[in-house]
């Protein structure tokens, strides 16, 4: 039995901020940030809040593959900004979309979230625990970013994807490998702080003011783990499945920045035509980016059946990944 993604779809919110936006506010200019980044624009959901955002998706979802949402076994929502701390986005997302029958919980793994929860999401199909699981990715990343320090500020945008993980007796497609890492040392580069100076507080002592939450990021320090990690994964799980860059029909990485994905595929020895990127539309929406490609790409009419496709991560923690997987939606 393999697990394969039988539906898939995408939200990102309709307002569109260019780079233009940051200039009257920041020192900045939009050939710095292109230049820089590869950003363009990005978009910022100006109401309401991550599950608002996820429940389009998700009903776009449900009725692309034919199914109601009380089939929904289990929901798992990765994210970094959910609605509240608790409860969960997964049980809000729940209710808003009436998954009556499901269970569910919000894994948090940053950038790499989504490739955590799908692979904890296969694991509950394998298991036998479900049969229908929705895996989601989105972040609204405008709730926690600091618009006055424009080493964060310009390089995120909101947005998510939702994937419906199904079983298969058909093992040649679906998910076929994955590699996730983590090191807990490289956290002091990239953070946000739980609820401020209070969080170090004695029990019942409080500072007079609590700090703010906002994204706080030494920016050269995960670009340099992001340009090794991410393509070393990449590399390691073609030759782990005797894979040649022919072999592959699609990359599918992590949106954070243009030169981290260039080196990625360099790494792989894969052709540009075969790379997904569209960070230039929509900035990082962190566990948003991946599921937002694999969506377009499907959408567009442009993933086949029998694909093989390379899934890769770098995030907070830090957290890092790739899955290697085969196409498994007729067109």
């Amino acid at each position: 039995m393999s697990v394969y993604i039988s539906s898939i779809a995408h939200f990102v919110p309709p307002d569109v901020f260019t780079n233009a936006y940051f200039e009257d506010k920041i020192d900045t200019s939009d050939e710095w940030i292109k230049t820089r980044t590869g950003i363009s624009e990005r978009r910022f959901q100006t109401e309401g809040q991550l599950s608002d955002m996820l429940l389009p998706a998700v009903e776009q979802c449900l009725k692309e593959r034919g199914i109601g949402p009380e089939e929904i076994d289990c929901v798992i929502v990765a994210t970094i900004t959910p609605d509240n701390l608790f409860p969960s986005c997964a049980a809000t997302l729940q209710a808003k979309a009436g998954m009556t029958n499901a269970w569910g919980y919000d894994v948090s793994a940053a950038c790499s979230g989504f490739l955590y929860a799908l692979m904890t999401g296969a694991g509950l199909i394998k298991g036998g625990t479900c049969k229908k699981v929705l895996v989601c990715g989105g972040d609204k990343m405008s709730s926690i970013l600091n618009f006055k320090d424009r080493t964060t500020c310009i390089l995120f945008g909101d947005g998510g994807g939702v994937a419906l993980l199904e079983a298969s007796d058909d093992d040649t497609i679906g998910i076929q490998d994955s590699i996730l890492r983590m090191d807990g040392k490289g956290g002091q580069f990239l953070y946000m702080s739980n609820h401020g100076d209070g969080a170090k507080a004695p029990f019942e002592e409080y500072p007079d003011e609590i700090k703010e939450r906002y994204v706080i990021q030494d920016g050269q320090s995960v670009f340099k783990s992001a340009v090794v990690g991410m393509a070393d994964v990449s590399a390691e799980i073609m030759e782990k499945n005797n894979l040649t860059p022919e072999d592959i029909s699609w990359l599918i990485p992590h949106q954070a920045n243009l030169r981290i994905i260039d080196a990625t595929a360099r790494r792989m020895g894969l052709d540009p035509s075969k790379v997904i990127i569209n960070i230039d539309k929509y900035g990082n929406t962190t566990a948003g980016t991946i599921p937002i490609c694999l969506s377009e790409l499907h959408h567009e009419g442009k993933m086949k059946y029998g694909d093989k496709v390379i899934l890769a991560s770098f995030g907070a923690g830090f957290t890092w990944g790739s899955i290697l997987l085969t196409w498994g939606i007729k067109s």
